[in-house]
C-alpha cells in the first residue's frame, strides 16, 4: 500500500518570514495531475480511510443549502481535517443542479480550499468537480476489491445511472485490474445511454471487449449484473422488490437514495462511516427510522479493509458511501503537491494583504 505523500514544507508567517501564499489551480491542471494515476489515488484512499477509522482525522457533519424556489437544487459544505503525515484542512463546496443538465452543464460543480494545518491560512483553491468525481470512483473501485475477495470476481456489471460518475467509476475499475464479459445500461434519459455507451466502447481494449446491453428497466439490468453501481440522482427509493437481488449481487449504492429500506435489511451493509451515512433520508437512513436501530449495519469499509468484518459470499452486499470530506482533503493535497512539485503553481500576489497587527 501507498504511503500517503509527505506535505510540502510550509513556513508559518511571523514578523521575520515572508507572507503566506495562496495558489489557484485549474480543473485542466488537476486534470493533468490525476490523468493515469488510478492504482495511486485507490491506494491513497485507502490510506486516508484507514487514518480516518483509526481516529485521526475530524469529519464533521456535511451542510446543506437548499432553496425553496429550487427544491431539487443544493450546495453542499463538506469541512474536514485529515492528520497523519498529510496535515491538511479545508473545505469542499460542491453544488448539486440537475437542471443544469437539460442546459448542456454537468449537474456538480465545486471547489476545494485547502488550510494549513500550523496557521489556519486557506493556501490553495482546487477546481473540485474533477476531485470529487476521482475520489468517489476511487472509493467505489477499493470497495469493489475489497467486497468480492470472498466470493467470485464478478464478470457481469450493470450501471444504472449514467453520467459522469459511472464514467468515472467504470474507468477506475478497469484501470485497477477488472475485466468485464458483460456491461449493462440503464438510464431514464438517452442522451446519457447513448454517450455512456459512446464512452464504454471507445474504452474497450483490443485484449477485452466487453459485450455492452442496454436494459430498459432497472429490473432487468439488476438481474444480469453480479456487480449494480447506482450513480443516479434519485432522491426518493425507486428500487423497490428485494427478489430482483435474489443471485445476491455486490451493490455499489454511491447514490444512496435509490434502494428501498426492505432491500437493505435484506442485504448485508456495508458504509464508509456510519453516523454520517444514516442522515439526509439516504436509503440506510430510511431503514434506520423504518427499524429504529442500526442493526441492520455490518460495519464500515475500515472494518472490512482491517479484517474486523467479512462480507458474506450467500447474502446480497450493499456498498452505501456517504462521501467523506477527508477524502476530498487527500485528493486535493495529492493535486497540490503535484502541481508544485512541476513549478507549475499559480500564486495570486498579495492575496493576504495587510497582515500587521497594528499600523
Amino acid at each position: 500500500m501507498t504511503a500517503l505523500p509527505t506535505p510540502a514544507t510550509r513556513t508559518a508567517p511571523t514578523a521575520s518570514v515572508p507572507a503566506p501564499t495562496f495558489a489557484v489551480i485549474s480543473g485542466a491542471q488537476v486534470q493533468r495531475a490525476l490523468d493515469g494515476r488510478e492504482r495511486q489515488i485507490v491506494e491513497l484512499v485507502e490510506a486516508t480511510y484507514r487514518l480516518h477509522g483509526a481516529g485521526d482525522s475530524v469529519n464533521p457533519p456535511s451542510y446543506f443549502l437548499r432553496f425553496p424556489d429550487r427544491p431539487t437544487a443544493r450546495i453542499i459544505a463538506l469541512p474536514a481535517s485529515l492528520g497523519g503525515p498529510l496535515r491538511v484542512d479545508g473545505l469542499k463546496w460542491i453544488s448539486s443542479f440537475p437542471a443544469n443538465v437539460t442546459e448542456g452543464l454537468p449537474r456538480a460543480s465545486a471547489v476545494l480550499v485547502l488550510n494549513d494545518h500550523d496557521t489556519g491560512y486557506p493556501f490553495a483553491v482546487l477546481e473540485s468537480s474533477v476531485i470529487s468525481a476521482t475520489r468517489t470512483a476511487a472509493s467505489a473501485a477499493l470497495a469493489a476489491d475489497r467486497l468480492s475477495r470472498g466470493r467470485p470476481r464478478p464478470a457481469r456489471i450493470g450501471f444504472v445511472g449514467t453520467g459522469l460518475i459511472a464514467r468515472y467509476i467504470h474507468t477506475f475499475l478497469t484501470a485497477t485490474g477488472w475485466a468485464f464479459d458483460t456491461v449493462g445500461v440503464h438510464d431514464l434519459s438517452a442522451d446519457s445511454t447513448a454517450g455512456f455507451c459512446g464512452y464504454l466502447r471507445q474504452a474497450d481494449t483490443p485484449e477485452h471487449t466487453a459485450r455492452i446491453t442496454v436494459h430498459d428497466s432497472a429490473e432487468k439490468l439488476i438481474r444480469s449484473s453480479d456487480l449494480v453501481v447506482f450513480a443516479t440522482v434519485a432522491g426518493a427509493p425507486h428500487v423497490t422488490d428485494p427478489a430482483w437481488f435474489a443471485h445476491n449481487p455486490l451493490v455499489l449504492h454511491v447514490s444512496l437514495r435509490d434502494l428501498a429500506p426492505e432491500i437493505l435489511l435484506a442485504s448485508a451493509n456495508i458504509v464508509d462511516d456510519v453516523d454520517h451515512c444514516l442522515k439526509a433520508d439516504t436509503s440506510p437512513h430510511l431503514a434506520e427510522q423504518l427499524t429504529g436501530s442500526r442493526d441492520f449495519l455490518d460495519g464500515t469499509l475500515d472494518d472490512v479493509m482491517s479484517g474486523r468484518v467479512t462480507p458474506p459470499a450467500d447474502r446480497p452486499v450493499i456498498f452505501s458511501p456517504f462521501g467523506l470530506g477527508v477524502l476530498d482533503l487527500a485528493v486535493g493535497k495529492y493535486v497540490y503537491d503535484e502541481v508544485a512539485r512541476k513549478g507549475e503553481l499559480h500564486v495570486i500576489d498579495d492575496f493576504f494583504h495587510d497582515l500587521r497587527r497594528y499600523g
